[in-house]
């Protein structure tokens, strides 16, 4: 389990395709690694990565097939940056929501718009996606918590503070890149088990 608060911008050091489907991905991140060891969770860009081997600030993580599909992390290239967070221990504070690293979908930056003190970004939503998206509820972009400023049929818009701009890969993407997008699990419990009271389930 992860918060959203995004800890250190990484880079892709390679990736290596290990057959089946799947690639073994190095990354750097000296703070993530400072304390990781083999089989701990590490969200890169909000997607749930298990450490193999950690070596000089370099940890490495296996990537299935079905994540690299479901995912952005395929279309990522060694030197890119990514976003990485530790997963939550229960001692800390909660300074974001709840976010499982389980994307998903790959939404698509459409507009951005600065402004004084912040800047304005639009992202179209997959389909399917947007009934979990309310204005001023959660979601998770690239691993980053975040408002929803506004939301529509299939897009929504958030508002970016300075500190996220610089200190997570939403600040350089651009119009046309792709995003990794977890809604809030409470609004998908929420739905089932309203659907299970509509189908009788209910006692």
């Amino acid at each position: 389990m992860f918060t959203g608060i995004v800890e250190e911008l990484g880079e892709i050091v390679r990736s290596t395709e290990t057959g089946d489907d799947s690639a073994l991905v190095a990354i750097r991140g000296p703070l993530v690694t400072s304390d990781a060891r083999h089989g701990d969770s590490i969200a890169v860009n909000g997607v749930c990565l298990t450490v193999v081997d950690v070596d000089g600030g370099v940890f490495t993580a296996d990537v299935m097939g079905e994540t690299l599909r479901r995912t952005a992390l395929g279309a990522l290239r060694p030197g890119d940056p990514v976003n990485l967070e530790r997963a939550a221990a229960l001692n800390s504070r909660l300074g974001g929501h709840l976010v499982q690293g389980h994307v998903d979908g790959v939404g698509e930056i459409v507009a951005r718009e600065p402004a004084a003190q912040w800047e304005t970004v639009r992202f179209r939503l997959p389909a399917g996606l947007a009934r979990y998206v309310v204005e001023k509820g959660s979601i998770t972009v690239d691993g980053v918590s975040l408002t929803v400023a506004e939301a529509g049929d299939d897009w929504f818009s958030v508002g970016l503070i300075p500190t996220t701009l610089k200190l997570t890969v939403l600040g350089t993407k651009q119009v046309g890149d792709p995003v990794n997008l977890e809604a809030d699990v409470l609004a998908k419990y929420v739905e089932r088990l309203l659907g299970d009271r509509s189908a009788g389930g209910a006692r």
